[in-house]
């Protein structure tokens, strides 16, 4: 589904923004479990299966690992609940810190995966080309590598394989030479991809005053609308945050604003604004389904 990506690159950035900057500095648990449910299934949405490995197989160690480890270097909290081997006290605030400070991490790598399938080059370079040209060139480059490192990285390895350099077989000396070996040319192909890059940015006068560009990109009232609404609801949250109605602390003792009419509004538009992507893409996939019944 990509029903949200092909809204106006402005909706798309102000909306990551917002959910990105909320989901790295809210720690209330209301807040930490919306970010999280909304940015896990966007990410089943758009990517499917692997999004799913990926939580599962990768973020979810992570998660435990961080809860985990919390504990044991944090000692802050006033409700003990037991003492470690070395002395020091296992709290029940630091736990529980631990365990939201794991969900604010995956939550935040999960919107971020999010972010790298919706918002493409071209759109970062759209918005900031003639602002910042260089740094918006730089940024794009960086937030496309990993991703096209590791594809590049997959394709050497089995280049490798078929010419008899398996590095999954053999003594563990010739397993890691291989591995150099296909490490060595993926970053080789980095730096060279690279150069070309800025060598064909330079030939097309990128950067120069007065360049024109085409642009694919028209901003409808449908983005408009939609852009609006992520606005309104980013900053009444925001402002919700200044006035205490997502207040929530864990250290000595937890306390926070669980029960009041102001916060359950902020927490709701909350809930709207991490759920405009899955709202659009279940609306147009009844929007689509209803035109096929038609046919």
């Amino acid at each position: 589904m990509n029903g949200f990506k092909t809204y106006h690159p402005i909706v798309n950035f102000i909306y990551f923004l917002f959910v990105i900057g909320f989901s790295m500095f809210f720690m209330h648990p209301v807040c930490l479990c919306i970010s999280f449910v909304c940015s896990f299934i966007y990410s089943l949405l758009l990517n499917g299966k692997k999004a799913l490995k990926t939580n599962i197989l990768y973020m979810l160690p992570v998660m435990l690992a961080a809860a985990l480890v919390n504990p044991v270097f944090n000692h802050e909290g006033v409700t003990i609940l037991r003492y470690l081997p070395d002395g020091n006290p296992l709290t029940l605030e630091s736990a529980v810190y631990g365990i939201a400070a794991a969900v604010m991490l995956v939550t935040v790598i999960c919107w971020f995966s999010c972010y790298n399938a919706v918002m493409t080059s071209d759109k970062f370079i759209y918005l900031f080309g003639r602002v910042i040209p260089a740094l918006s060139l730089i940024l794009s480059m960086t937030l496309r590598f990993v991703p096209r490192f590791a594809s590049q990285l997959k394709a050497v390895a089995n280049a490798q394989r078929c010419m008899g350099r398996d590095f999954s077989q053999g003594s563990i000396i010739k397993r890691a030479k291989q591995g150099l070996s296909i490490l060595s040319v993926t970053v080789t192909w980095a730096l060279e991809n690279s150069i070309d890059t800025a060598d064909s940015m330079k030939s097309r006068g990128y950067g120069l005053p007065g360049r024109t560009a085409f642009s694919i990109f028209r901003f409808d009232k449908r983005d408009g609308l939609v852009f609006l609404i992520i606005l309104f609801l980013g900053i009444y949250v925001f402002c919700g945050n200044l006035a205490g109605g997502i207040y929530f602390r864990y250290f000595p003792s937890m306390r926070g604003e669980l029960f009041s009419l102001y916060g359950a509004s902020v927490f709701a538009a909350y809930l709207v604004l991490c759920a405009v992507p899955v709202i659009i893409e279940i609306r147009e996939a009844a929007v689509w389904k209803a035109i096929k019944s038609k046919i």
